[in-house]
């Protein structure tokens, strides 16, 4: 009996890939369902013998059957071009392995790192991850040695690991494919952690709008409780706001509090959950751990570039022929990303623009294609990595419209919390509605009031719109408590610096000031 092997992930369920499961099965074939290669152009992926056919659709199946699908083979998945240019670390078991299978994660690998952790100690573990370079992944990039050392050390008779699942950022999905592919590696990084740290308690928190990834966390963590114990761990659902994918705000979600987020110092490390010493990490992080246990922190910090150690799943997704998931060592450039891997745009234009680490991201110009990913080579040019998610846009996009996405996106998913974010993210809103309008504002009665000494009382022209907004963007970068005032500003400022004609501005802005 032929045996078929597709994805069960959600984003092949979204293309078909259960009617097609259903028509192997009518055709009398075994099927298994496995985590996605990670291939997105081609769900419905189908594996018969290693070799892969996609995208299928249920008039595919007797073709494929009969040996009469040459359009649709790809050949083996292993040496497709995709797959074999990748470094592939957190994602090893990626298309291989059922998801709830313990039997298929012990064979491939499970379980290796905690059964290292429980021989080394706390101690010697943490070691192991500050030697590693392991850097967080969810955007701040801020070493978890670091943070696990803090929280290790601080006297508490009770510590919580959580795991931030709250994946919001638009073209990032690596969070969602781990937790629906390969939930046990999750699991197994938290209960490292935990040990190290010496913790007893832990909690995922996902996000909603993930409806098949919490299936499959809670599903895996009743499935895996005995091997984990005596630490315990629970999954946590979000209500759908952005700004608790910020660590404070998530855990007072967490607690049953308005998801808000929390002034600094203390930090979470030191009164974090429930005021106890808590280690907060990505997905992405926690998930790097059992491989850098089982394979050492050199094997780790020999792969990367410059501070950035070891591999990053790279999401690539917008105007895109080839969209998917890459991982891959740091150092890899952001043109090779786009053009190489990503293959263009999937509208065959031009290139205009490429936005990095999210809504939150800046937009960058082909003249950027020669980055390194790298957390400091993109804080240089003004940008970030942030969760690694590629949006590719072609010559038709109007970047004035994308930065006022940015600041909309931040006026109704802040928490309110703090003016500048708060306020600063509507009147930016507004301001670019007038640049966009080509429209002036005159003075309002507040602002001819003669002791509004700063307030310009004429009309102001375009220019003097522009120079207000770049203004109000150094408010909110440097005043606003978190990233989601605090980033706006990159993706707007980006798209004014480097498409300066589409918000009216003289392409060479400066030189004509």
């Amino acid at each position: 009996m032929t045996l078929v092997r597709i994805s069960d992930d959600a984003l092949a369920l979204a293309c078909g890939a259960d009617d097609v499961a259903a028509a192997f099965v009518a055709a009398g074939c075994t099927v298994e369902r496995v985590s996605s290669w990670g291939m997105h152009w081609l769900e419905p992926l189908v594996e018969i013998d290693g070799i892969g056919y996609g995208p299928v659709g249920v008039a595919d199946v007797g073709p494929i059957l009969n040996d009469d699908a040459q359009l649709l083979c790809i050949g083996r998945i292993e040496d497709y071009p995709f797959i074999a240019k990748q470094q592939r670390f957190t994602f090893a078991r990626a298309g291989k392995t059922r998801p709830l299978s313990l039997e298929d994660y012990a064979a491939n690998g499970g379980w290796q790192g905690l059964a290292k952790a429980r021989e080394l100690g706390s101690v010697a573990t943490i070691a192991q991850v500050t030697e590693s370079g392991l850097r967080g992944r969810g955007g701040a990039g801020f070493p978890a040695g670091i943070k696990w050392t803090t929280v290790a050390n601080a006297a508490a008779d009770q510590k919580y690991v959580v795991c931030n699942a709250d994946e919001g950022d638009s073209a990032t999905f690596a969070d969602r494919m781990v937790m629906e592919g390969d939930p046990f590696m999750l699991i197994e990084g938290m209960a490292i952690a935990a040990l190290a740290v010496g913790a007893s308690r832990g909690y995922v928190y996902i996000r909603s709008e993930y409806p098949h990834a919490i299936a499959k966390m809670e599903a895996a963590v009743r499935a895996s409780a005995h091997l984990v114990a005596p630490f315990v761990l629970e999954v946590r659902v979000g209500a759908g706001a952005y700004v608790c994918g910020e660590e404070t705000s998530l855990l007072n979600s967490i607690e049953g509090k308005r998801g808000e987020v929390r002034a600094k110092p203390p930090l979470p490390a030191l009164e974090g959950l429930f005021g106890k010493p808590t280690v907060v990490n990505n997905v992405l992080t926690l998930a790097a751990v059992p491989w850098i246990m089982a394979n050492g922190a050199a094997a780790y910090a020999s792969v990367g570039f410059g501070r950035s150690k070891g591999t990053m799943p790279i999401q690539i997704a917008g105007n895109v022929k080839y969209g998917g998931l890459f991982e891959v060592g740091f150092g890899v450039t952001l043109g090779e990303l786009v053009m190489t891997v990503g293959g263009g745009t999937a509208s065959g234009r031009p290139v205009r623009a490429v936005q990095v680490g999210g809504p939150l991201g800046a937009y960058h110009p082909p003249a950027d294609f020669h980055l390194p990913f790298d957390y400091e080579a993109f804080a240089a040019a003004d940008g970030l990595i942030g969760h690694a998610g590629l949006t590719v846009f072609d010559d038709t996009a109007d970047m004035s419209s994308q930065a006022r996405f940015a600041m909309n996106f931040c006026a109704v998913e802040s928490c309110g919390k703090c003016t500048p974010c708060r306020i600063g993210s509507t009147r930016g809103v507004e301001l670019i509605d007038r640049i966009r309008a080509r429209a002036g504002r005159a003075a309002d009665k507040v602002e001819t009031l003669p002791q509004m000494h700063n307030a310009l009382k004429a009309e102001r022209s375009l220019g003097d719109e522009i120079t207000l907004l770049e203004d109000l963007c150094e408010t909110m970068k440097f005043g606003s408590l978190c990233a989601l005032g605090g980033f706006t500003p990159y993706p707007v400022l980006s798209a004014l610096r480097h498409w300066p004609e589409d918000f009216g501005a003289p392409a060479d802005r400066e030189a004509a000031e």
